[in-house]
């Protein structure tokens, strides 16, 4: 797909000025805040900024390809929509925004259980090539159910969360009333009015819901009911004897999401599954926890080639997919970025982010003379 964006926002700080323009506090906050007092959110990102690339400009060099293979299909880009909870939240209809661009520039969009779009709208926008993320359910016979959704819509891709054996503790989210259970506050009313913009749009929309779990849901919850039945009916805690079942059931590729050891990731292989994404939630779920890129290059140093190994957190931008590259993570994932797109530009957001952040990796391929993103490990300093 060509790239063309919207020259009035040439980059993603751009995108996030604007989107704080566009929606109120609380959606805002939402997305942009991590746990307790956000050193992990902010060391994430300026952690992976040291990591440093050399070029060599007098090498023989052709015109840089993006494209990459993962699990037996090959991406326009080495990049794609890591899972989101609440994006209509964010955004009305964002998730389908989304999946429709990565449709599009052929880049991978995975779904949370979470989130507010159902697997089956999302698998028909995609054409089947959607991922989709699972919340363990407590009980099985919900997530054999889940599961079996997924399979019925062709995801290709499974993805296990293992890193919220508990809901994080965000202040933010507490003092805005979007913990678990929500509540709307005076305040939260006082902003809405303060964006007509999103409000109205919310209005024709719908309200955001659980999308994919509304079949399991009783009807009539008020939103205090909401917020226990969600914390009732998820158990966020893998381990080996929870994994296994859900091994011999899907029969597509599974990924372990939140792998921030060499252990676990012993555990991923040792358990059959095809891939992890090194990932610390985005900083959402353990302050006191390394950033990725710290954790990423023992376990690319052990298990390189062994499972497929991805990144996200603290993820951001062109120049940053190509330092995940380089610090060999075999592809990157981003949340924050296409929300901030989506949450500025609506329905355009989707493209627009995408555009740029190819534009930008091109860039940064071009100036250190790479011809593919896989010999970018080459350029690392």
């Amino acid at each position: 797909m060509e790239i063309k964006y919207n020259s009035a926002y040439p980059s993603i700080d751009d995108l996030k000025k604007q989107a704080r323009r566009k929606i109120p506090r609380f959606a805002f906050e939402y997305l942009d805040g991590g746990c307790n007092e956000d050193v992990n959110l902010y060391k994430n990102t300026a952690e992976l900024r040291q990591v440093e690339l050399k070029p060599y400009y007098l090498d023989n060099y052709s015109a840089p390809d993006m494209r990459t293979a993962l699990f037996g299909h090959v991406y326009d880009a080495p990049f794609g929509v890591a899972p989101v909870g609440l994006q209509g939240l964010i955004w009305p209809g964002a998730p389908e925004i989304l999946a429709r661009a990565a449709f599009d520039h052929n880049i991978p969009f995975i779904l949370s259980t979470v989130s507010t779009s159902s697997i089956e709208t999302i698998g028909e926008i995609t054409e089947g090539r959607a991922w989709f993320q699972l919340y363990h359910p407590a009980e099985p016979e919900i997530r054999d159910s889940v599961i079996k959704r997924a399979a019925a819509a062709n995801y290709p891709v499974l993805v296990l969360l293992c890193d919220v054996p508990a809901f994080g503790f965000r202040p933010r989210d507490i003092r805005n009333g979007l913990a678990m259970p929500p509540r709307m506050t005076a305040k939260n009313i006082w902003q809405i009015m303060g964006r007509p913009e999103w409000a109205l749009r919310t209005l024709f929309h719908g309200q955001p819901e659980f999308a994919t779990m509304k079949p399991y849901m009783p009807k009539g919850l008020n939103m205090k009911r909401l917020g226990l039945f969600m914390n009732k009916t998820f158990s966020g805690r893998l381990n080996a004897e929870r994994i296994k079942p859900i091994r011999d059931m899907w029969k597509g590729k599974i990924v372990l999401k939140g792998v921030a050891s060499e252990e676990d990731t012993e555990m991923a292989l040792s358990l059959g599954l095809d891939g992890i994404i090194v990932s610390n939630h985005g900083g959402r779920q353990l302050d006191a926890g390394q950033s990725t890129i710290k954790t990423l290059p023992p376990i690319v140093e052990k298990y390189k080639g062994k499972l497929t190994i991805m990144m996200d957190s603290g993820v951001r931008s062109g120049p940053d997919v190509a330092r995940v590259l380089a610090s060999g993570a075999d592809f990157a994932f981003m949340g924050r970025s296409f929300m901030y797109g989506v949450a500025a530009l609506g329905k355009d957001g989707g493209n627009h982010t995408i555009s740029i952040l190819k534009a930008q990796l091109k860039q940064v391929m071009e100036q250190v003379c790479c011809a593919k993103v896989s010999d970018l490990p080459k350029h690392i300093i």
